[in-house]
């Protein structure tokens, strides 16, 4: 029987398994932008129910308000305080399926800005992956579900984009092969790190990471959605967070 710690970073590399699967649909398969912002969509809309009904719900459980609030609200700005920085070095546009990604002759150090962008985009679903073992030892298989079908059109949309702007196919998946690995570091991490603490400070953990995705869904995942699916973005959204929802009771 494997030891707690391992399954955390396993299920943690499962989830971030989706980014290499998204990486190489959006590379080597002629998706339209329009079907890659519908993928984008969904994939927005089910960590919205996840975080909601999970993640928020969980922590608002172990710790009150006091400690989801803060952390939810330090979480989104913290992400955004980062996101603002790594925007001004080029990774603006990091999940972008069309032409919006800068190549590094246009703009000096945008490939390891956008590098840095994709593992702060995932390094917090990890973290909440494993903080989820702490208490019982069972990973939440929602959340796993959840980031492992947002993860493919995050890659997906994101590769496209790269490879539109002259990326290499090592850089590519070399980049995406590192997050998923390192997502299963930061998951981890979040099981081995955090389960020494308070259940107040695992709360406000799980609801940084929670306010963190949000602002992530804000910034990087609806621009692309909303450009391309336009008035159907919404009605696609819905339908993620639907599905989401529903695995979220039968898990209950």
């Amino acid at each position: 029987m494997l030891p707690l710690w391992l399954k955390a970073a396993f299920w943690g590399l499962v989830a971030g398994s989706a980014l290499l699967v998204g990486a190489a649909a959006g590379y080597f398969a002629r998706v339209s932008q329009r079907i890659i912002a519908a993928i984008m969509a969904f994939g927005a809309g089910v960590l919205i129910s996840a975080l909601s009904f999970d993640l928020m719900d969980e922590a608002y459980r172990q710790g009150g308000f006091d400690s989801t609030a803060i952390g939810f609200v330090g979480g989104a700005a913290v992400y955004t305080a980062a996101n603002l920085y790594l925007a001004r070095r080029g990774a603006k546009h990091r999940k972008r399926s069309g032409k919006q990604q800068p190549s590094e002759s246009e703009a000096s150090g945008s490939g390891m800005a956008m590098a840095v962008g994709a593992l702060l985009d995932g390094i917090p679903e990890s973290i909440a992956i494993g903080v989820s073992m702490i208490h019982g030892g069972a990973v939440s298989a929602v959340a796993v579900a959840a980031i492992f079908l947002s993860n493919i059109p995050e890659g997906l949309s994101s590769s496209a984009g790269m490879k539109k702007s002259g990326r290499s196919r090592a850089y590519i998946f070399g980049l995406w092969g590192g997050i998923a690995f390192i997502s299963g570091l930061a998951s981890l991490a979040g099981y081995s790190v955090f389960s020494r603490f308070s259940a107040e400070v695992i709360a406000a953990t799980t609801a940084v990471a929670a306010g963190a995705i949000l602002a992530m869904i804000s910034d990087t995942m609806m621009p692309e959605a909303f450009e391309h699916a336009h008035n159907l973005a919404g009605l696609i959204t819905v339908l993620g967070f639907l599905i989401a929802f529903i695995l979220t009771k039968l898990g209950s």
